[in-house]
């Protein structure tokens, strides 16, 4: 071997110069045995009796007929053999079969068994804790199986425990209270029409008790509203006589309140009803409200009801007229609700609500009277406790109007107030 490299290295040597021919023909067998001796020293190439280790990678060169193995790193080198990388994945233990024995094992997979059983149930009590028993849920959606009703099936129910002879007058009430809710949207009011609620309504306007009077007219009230189709039912029904008797005989303030907010809901947008609201001498019971003890609150909803009438067909008649605008025209213009407010003497009656110590109340008092000059100016004019109620007036408004601007709230609310007083006294001039 030593003969080998010592050819080849003075073969090297003299690789500049042109070989002999002797040693040209020795060439090959240098290259392979060079080659086999780099292999060996890399530990790539087992010697003869050599053993090979498990996993290595064994290969026959075709060129040379040697063998050659890959044979596997040390540890500090690039790869480990297949053992080497179990055992450490593994760890320190020794997977050997023959250091363990079958009792050792057993206990081993004993011990592996209960802690695997014990990491299962800290696992089924944290989801126990996190989530509810199937069973549970079946139980909740059953009853939520139960409320979940359509709007419709709930009135029905409603409707028949308020018309139950069996119910008490505190169901009744609470029955009432309930579709309150329900009929304010317009098709469950349509729906509450159909399944004959509405006429039950006005049948209870007569009952004795002032509980159930106030609660139907409320219900009344709320499905009147902003809906056409029942505003004609309600009419052709008689609630509007009704609503004008409660209104005009002694009741509690609560009941008033009610039929005053249901006789508000039939008349607004609907000229038919306003028209027979005159006929049936329905300002004259609100002006007699003026005159009972203990309705002082109900002043100012009646004034605001008279503005809001006025000042919707005044809009109307200003608006842009089509076919069928001309037709609603017309039948506001069958409405003589101003010549009736001027001769019933209601200028005077807005006007002394002036002196109602309420900002809110002297706001909506001055609308209308704003509204009202151009048929009470005269009237106006020759009211000296109405000037006066003006000049005072003006003088605290004009305090809190500069307060306000002091304040740095430059278009506050007194200050508009202000202005609408200036105004009437400036048209009354």
């Amino acid at each position: 071997m030593m003969v080998i490299l010592k050819t080849w290295k003075c073969f090297t040597q003299h690789i500049s110069g042109k070989p002999s021919v002797q040693m040209r023909a020795h060439l090959p067998r240098l290259r392979r045995a060079a080659t086999l001796l780099r292999r060996r020293a890399a530990g790539t190439e087992p010697g003869k009796g050599q053993a090979v280790p498990a996993g290595s990678h064994v290969r026959l060169n075709l060129q040379t007929g040697e063998r050659e193995a890959k044979l596997p790193d040390s540890e500090n080198g690039k790869s480990d053999t297949r053992e080497e990388r179990r055992r450490k994945r593994l760890g320190k233990v020794d997977v050997d079969s023959n250091s363990f024995t079958s009792q050792e094992l057993k206990k081993a997979l004993a011990k592996m068994k209960e802690s695997e059983k014990a990491e299962r149930k800290a696992h089924e009590e944290e989801v126990r804790k996190k989530f509810r028993p199937i069973e549970q849920l079946k139980e909740e959606f059953e009853k939520l199986n139960v409320k979940m009703e359509t709007d419709y099936e709930i009135m029905v129910k409603l409707i028949s425990k308020f018309n139950s002879s069996a119910s008490t007058l505190d169901e009744k009430v609470a029955a009432l209270y309930d579709l309150e809710y329900y009929v304010h949207q317009v098709d469950n009011a349509k729906d509450f029409l159909s399944m004959g609620g509405l006429q039950l309504l006005i049948d209870g306007l007569n009952s004795t008790e002032a509980a159930l009077k106030e609660h139907a007219a409320f219900v009344l009230g709320a499905a009147l509203s902003s809906n056409p189709k029942v505003q004609i039912e309600a009419i052709e029904g008689g609630a509007l006589q009704k609503l004008l008797v409660i209104l005009a005989t002694e009741q509690p303030l609560a009941v008033k309140k009610k039929a005053l907010f249901a006789l508000s809901s039939m008349l607004r947008h609907f000229p038919y009803a306003q028209q027979q609201f005159l006929k049936l001498g329905g300002l004259q019971v609100l002006r007699s409200l003026f005159r009972q003890k203990g309705m002082e609150t109900l002043y100012v909803r009646v004034v605001t009801l008279l503005y809001d009438l006025i000042m919707e067909k005044m809009l109307l008649e200003d608006s842009q007229h089509g076919d069928q605008m001309e037709e609603k025209i017309q039948q506001y213009r069958q409405v003589k609700l101003v010549p009736a407010v001027v001769e019933q003497d209601w200028c005077v009656v807005v006007s002394n609500l002036l002196a109602m110590p309420e900002h809110d109340t002297r706001e909506k008092v001055l609308k209308t009277v704003g509204v009202l000059m151009a048929f009470c100016k005269e009237r106006y004019r020759g009211d000296q406790a109405l000037s006066t109620t003006l000049s005072l007036l003006r003088s605290e408004y004009e305090e809190l109007a500069a307060e306000e601007q002091r304040e740095g709230d430059k278009d506050g609310y007194f200050k508009e107030l202000l202005g609408s007083v200036n105004t009437i006294i400036q048209e009354l001039r």
